[in-house]
Protein backbone atom coordinates (compact mmCIF):
# COMPACT_ATOMS: atom_id res chain seq x y z
CA UNK A 1 0.00 0.00 0.00
CA UNK A 2 1.20 3.50 -0.75
CA UNK A 3 -0.08 6.96 0.15
CA UNK A 4 1.36 10.36 1.08
CA UNK A 5 1.07 9.80 4.84
CA UNK A 6 2.95 6.49 4.78
CA UNK A 7 5.55 7.99 2.47
CA UNK A 8 6.09 10.94 4.88
CA UNK A 9 6.46 8.56 7.84
CA UNK A 10 9.15 6.57 5.99
CA UNK A 11 11.04 9.60 4.68
CA UNK A 12 11.03 12.01 7.64
CA UNK A 13 14.35 12.28 9.41
CA UNK A 14 15.69 14.53 12.14
CA UNK A 15 17.46 17.58 10.72
CA UNK A 16 20.52 18.86 12.54
CA UNK A 17 21.61 21.64 10.21
CA UNK A 18 19.35 24.54 9.27
CA UNK A 19 19.52 27.51 6.95
CA UNK A 20 19.33 30.82 8.85
CA UNK A 21 16.26 31.98 6.86
CA UNK A 22 13.10 32.28 8.95
CA UNK A 23 10.16 30.12 7.85
CA UNK A 24 7.03 31.85 6.59
CA UNK A 25 4.02 32.58 8.77
CA UNK A 26 1.95 30.24 6.60
CA UNK A 27 4.42 27.39 7.11
CA UNK A 28 4.55 27.98 10.85
CA UNK A 29 0.76 28.11 11.16
CA UNK A 30 0.45 24.90 9.15
CA UNK A 31 2.78 23.06 11.53
CA UNK A 32 1.15 24.50 14.66
CA UNK A 33 -2.35 23.70 13.44
CA UNK A 34 -1.32 20.11 12.75
CA UNK A 35 -0.15 19.88 16.36
CA UNK A 36 -3.55 21.01 17.61
CA UNK A 37 -5.14 18.07 15.75
CA UNK A 38 -2.92 15.46 17.39
CA UNK A 39 -4.81 12.84 19.37
CA UNK A 40 -4.86 13.21 23.15
CA UNK A 41 -6.14 10.99 25.95
CA UNK A 42 -9.87 11.44 26.54
CA UNK A 43 -9.90 14.21 23.91
CA UNK A 44 -8.56 16.75 26.42
CA UNK A 45 -6.49 18.65 23.84
CA UNK A 46 -4.71 20.39 26.72
CA UNK A 47 -1.11 20.62 25.46
CA UNK A 48 0.05 24.18 24.87
CA UNK A 49 2.23 24.90 21.84
CA UNK A 50 4.46 27.98 21.85
CA UNK A 51 6.50 29.08 18.84
CA UNK A 52 9.54 31.27 19.45
CA UNK A 53 10.96 33.26 16.55
CA UNK A 54 12.26 36.24 18.51
CA UNK A 55 16.03 35.84 18.20
CA UNK A 56 16.85 37.23 21.66
CA UNK A 57 14.34 34.99 23.43
CA UNK A 58 15.32 31.97 21.33
CA UNK A 59 18.97 32.52 22.26
CA UNK A 60 18.10 32.58 25.97
CA UNK A 61 16.33 29.25 25.58
CA UNK A 62 19.25 27.83 23.56
CA UNK A 63 21.78 28.89 26.20
CA UNK A 64 19.75 27.51 29.09
CA UNK A 65 19.16 24.22 27.28
CA UNK A 66 22.89 23.98 26.50
CA UNK A 67 23.73 24.61 30.15
CA UNK A 68 21.31 21.90 31.28
CA UNK A 69 22.90 19.56 28.72
CA UNK A 70 26.39 20.49 29.93
CA UNK A 71 27.66 21.94 26.65
CA UNK A 72 28.23 25.27 24.97
CA UNK A 73 26.97 24.14 21.54
CA UNK A 74 23.50 25.04 20.26
CA UNK A 75 21.08 22.21 21.13
CA UNK A 76 18.70 23.57 18.45
CA UNK A 77 21.28 23.28 15.63
CA UNK A 78 20.81 26.85 14.47
CA UNK A 79 17.11 26.46 13.66
CA UNK A 80 15.43 29.88 13.32
CA UNK A 81 12.20 28.70 14.98
CA UNK A 82 11.81 26.89 18.29
CA UNK A 83 8.51 25.18 19.08
CA UNK A 84 7.85 24.29 22.73
CA UNK A 85 5.17 21.93 23.99
CA UNK A 86 3.81 22.00 27.53
CA UNK A 87 1.09 19.85 29.07
CA UNK A 88 -0.89 19.89 32.31
CA UNK A 89 0.70 17.89 35.13
CA UNK A 90 -2.88 17.18 36.30
CA UNK A 91 -3.38 15.05 33.19
CA UNK A 92 -2.07 11.51 33.77
CA UNK A 93 -1.33 11.30 30.03
CA UNK A 94 0.43 14.65 29.76
CA UNK A 95 3.77 13.31 28.49
CA UNK A 96 2.12 10.96 25.99
CA UNK A 97 -0.23 13.68 24.76
CA UNK A 98 2.57 16.23 24.36
CA UNK A 99 4.68 13.63 22.57
CA UNK A 100 1.92 12.99 20.05
CA UNK A 101 1.68 16.74 19.42
CA UNK A 102 5.43 16.93 18.76
CA UNK A 103 5.40 13.87 16.48
CA UNK A 104 2.45 15.18 14.50
CA UNK A 105 4.17 18.53 14.00
CA UNK A 106 7.37 16.82 12.80
CA UNK A 107 5.41 14.92 10.14
CA UNK A 108 3.55 18.08 9.12
CA UNK A 109 6.84 20.00 8.85
CA UNK A 110 8.34 17.30 6.63
CA UNK A 111 5.25 17.24 4.42
CA UNK A 112 5.70 20.93 3.53
CA UNK A 113 9.46 20.83 3.05
CA UNK A 114 10.61 21.94 6.49
CA UNK A 115 13.11 20.17 8.68
CA UNK A 116 12.67 19.45 12.37
CA UNK A 117 14.39 17.74 15.26
CA UNK A 118 12.95 16.80 18.64
CA UNK A 119 14.96 18.52 21.38
CA UNK A 120 14.93 17.16 24.93
CA UNK A 121 15.34 18.82 28.33
CA UNK A 122 12.25 21.03 28.04
CA UNK A 123 11.08 19.88 31.48
CA UNK A 124 14.40 20.98 33.01
CA UNK A 125 14.78 24.22 31.03
CA UNK A 126 11.30 25.32 32.12
CA UNK A 127 11.36 23.58 35.50
CA UNK A 128 12.93 24.61 38.79
CA UNK A 129 15.98 26.56 37.63
CA UNK A 130 16.10 30.21 38.78
CA UNK A 131 15.78 31.43 35.16
CA UNK A 132 12.93 29.04 34.39
CA UNK A 133 10.20 30.94 36.20
CA UNK A 134 10.97 34.19 34.39
CA UNK A 135 11.05 32.40 31.02
CA UNK A 136 7.74 30.67 31.75
CA UNK A 137 6.17 34.04 32.58
CA UNK A 138 7.52 35.70 29.42
CA UNK A 139 6.10 32.83 27.35
CA UNK A 140 2.76 32.83 29.23
CA UNK A 141 3.04 29.15 30.13
CA UNK A 142 -0.02 28.25 32.23
CA UNK A 143 0.53 27.40 35.89
CA UNK A 144 0.71 23.64 36.46
CA UNK A 145 2.05 22.91 32.97
CA UNK A 146 5.31 21.05 32.41
CA UNK A 147 7.63 21.09 29.41
CA UNK A 148 7.32 17.89 27.39
CA UNK A 149 9.68 18.60 24.51
CA UNK A 150 10.58 21.08 21.85
CA UNK A 151 11.37 21.21 18.15
CA UNK A 152 14.10 22.84 16.15
CA UNK A 153 12.24 23.95 13.03
CA UNK A 154 13.41 25.48 9.77
CA UNK A 155 14.67 24.90 6.25
CA UNK A 156 17.11 21.98 6.08
CA UNK A 157 20.67 22.90 5.14
CA UNK A 158 21.37 19.88 2.93
CA UNK A 159 19.87 16.42 2.59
Amino acid sequence: MENETLKAIRQRRSVRSFKPDQITDKELLTVLEAGTWAPTGMGRQDPVIIAVQNEELANEIRQLNARVMGTKSDPYYGAPTLVLVFSSKNNPNHVKDGSLVLGTMMLAAHSIGLGSCWINRCEAVFGELPESKALRQRLNVPEGYEGVGSLALGYPNGE
